[in-house]
């Protein structure tokens, strides 16, 4: 972390989207390009991987969401709390519903990286909160960069019709993507943080993605085991039998096909 403290330091007077931005560079180009992310951009992802992320996704969104409600009076957080907008629990619940029935909490497994993932939100969300805005911007600016493109693939590659099974991609409170992001950007430049904060936001940001580069490897390597278990290539509806992961995965949905995610990432890191 210490280039990420460095960084910091030299462009204090910087917006801390800017900075965020630079400090990321690396870790974003690493997770556009695992294996899953490559798959998913070239509509090569199967129903099977699509559950998995689906079920991931559904379990950071609640921790980071639940958090954000908690701290939604925080200096920190107030400014960039926008749920009617951007809250993506309830889509994830729909696309869950869709894939698996009405038992489907019964049926939602992640690996231990998704349980680190929101692990370390609920933390922060009880003992910092001023680090919640470093996963709420790298994540929902890329769901909201990407959202279009990859629910497009998803359809087409899937075979989906209307906005069954991809609820997630859709931000309808949102009528202009762009305008509503350079208006994020701004609510989040506008914190006030002293130095130390500002570092401590950064290194949480660079935390961010590797936690989602994590998630999205972990993911990649239990596809072979549950896709031989689910055996559902098709679309449509859930399995007979649930998914059985016992292992970790899944980024920042910052696939705005030049990334995601979302984010886990799904993700989409489009800043």
């Amino acid at each position: 972390m210490d280039s990420t403290k460095s960084n910091a330091t030299n462009s204090g007077r910087r917006d801390l989207s800017e900075q965020i931005k630079e400090v990321t560079k690396d870790t974003h180009v690493r997770a556009e390009n695992t294996q899953l992310m490559l798959n998913y951009q070239k509509g090569q992802i199967t129903l099977p991987q699509y559950k998995l992320l689906l079920c991931s996704l559904y379990e950071i969104y609640r921790a980071l969401e639940d958090e954000l409600d908690k701290n939604s009076g925080h200096p920190g957080v107030e400014p960039i709390y926008f749920p009617q907008e951007l809250a993506r629990l309830e889509p994830l619940e729909r696309d869950l519903e869709y894939f698996f029935g009405p038992q489907w909490r019964k049926r939602v497994t992640v690996p231990a990286a998704t349980l680190r993932y929101t692990e370390r939100l609920r933390e922060i969300g009880r003992s910092n909160p001023n680090l919640l805005v470093a996963h709420a911007y790298t994540r929902y600016l890329g769901d909201l960069s990407g959202g279009q493109v990859l629910g497009k693939i998803t359809q087409k590659t899937m075979g989906l019709s209307n906005t069954e099974g991809v609820a997630f991609f859709s931000f309808p409170a949102v009528t202009s993507p762009h305008r509503f992001k350079q208006l994020y950007r701004s609510r989040m430049n506008s914190i006030e943080l002293t130095e130390e904060e500002r570092r401590r936001v950064l290194d949480e940001a660079v935390r961010a993605f590797e936690l989602n580069i994590e998630v999205f490897d972990d993911l990649q390597k239990m596809l072979s085991i549950t896709e031989g278990a689910s055996g559902d290539g098709g679309k449509g509806k859930a399995p007979t039998t649930p998914l059985t992961i016992t292992r970790s995965a899944v980024a920042q949905f910052t696939l705005g096909v030049c990334a995601a995610l979302v984010t886990v990432g799904m993700g989409v890191y489009a800043h």
